[in-house]
């Protein structure tokens, strides 16, 4: 890694045990500001209790995380979330029968005086709503279409947005590409691509090689609950990641 390139996340000896069992054994990593960062292995190679930690669902049985260069304590995924981490897990979290607007503002809506009383402010909140998704180039007029009306790149388009309405500097994106056709797909790599032009980092759980080959520039590869590889993705194609995941040899 080039020092011109400052570090948003960083860990320190992170480790997880429940009883008996290590799932993550002092696991050093630094993502880069700014970048992709993807983090890959095969299941039970701790991922995610990794992510967990990261987004403040576990705390660590050792180690530290620091945010920005200051030390960061995680109790509850919203301490994650104020301090400007945004995890987006498979299922999306969303609420399939509340429109757009709603679930970018969920635990967050926007309110209005009406003389003594305080009200819903829908309009702002669909406003915003249509901007956040058109900075992501998906652009959809009807902000209060109900999410189970909408696609599954224009769901993950969804989630994103309420990561931007908390301005998450950090996002945390768990196998954003799963069980999606080939179109949907495509536009899922196009909002990662659009959160790193705006600055953000984005780590990327992912089992699709070619995914991450298309959008990490740097890969840290998990097996048994260590680190074995940390490296640019620069230089590699999927079937030699696939490889130095299945046997966490460079």
């Amino acid at each position: 890694m080039t020092a011109a390139h400052a570090i948003a996340l960083s860990l320190r000896q992170v480790r997880k045990s429940y009883g008996a069992v290590e799932a993550l054994k002092g696991v050093d990593l630094d993502v880069p500001a700014g970048r992709v960062m993807a983090i890959c292995g095969d299941n039970g190679a701790g991922k995610s209790t990794l992510i967990r930690i990261i987004s403040g669902a576990q705390e660590p049985s050792g180690g530290e995380l620091s945010l920005g260069g200051k030390r960061a304590i995680f109790r509850s995924p919203h301490d994650a979330l104020v301090q400007g981490i945004a995890t987006i897990y498979q299922d999306l979290a969303l609420a399939p029968r509340l429109s757009i607007w709603e679930n970018v503002f969920m635990g967050a809506e926007l309110v209005r005086r009406i003389g003594p009383l305080r009200v819903l402010d829908k309009r702002r909140m669909a406003e915003q709503a249509r901007g956040y998704l058109q900075r992501l180039s998906v652009p959809i007029d009807d902000m209060d279409r109900p999410v189970e009306r909408m696609s599954g790149g224009q769901r993950q388009a969804v989630a994103i947005a309420r990561a931007l309405r908390w301005d998450a500097r950090v996002v945390i994106m768990d196998e954003p590409t799963a069980a999606l056709g080939v179109k949907e797909t495509a536009l899922v790599l196009n909002l990662v691509r659009k959160l790193r032009e705006e600055g953000r980092t984005v780590i990327l759980i992912s089992h699709n090689m070619a995914d991450v080959v298309a959008l990490a520039d740097r890969v840290a590869i998990l097996k048994s609950g260590v680190k074995v590889i940390e490296r640019d993705v620069a230089g590699l194609d999927a079937d030699a990641l696939a490889h130095m995941v299945m046997t966490g040899k460079a």
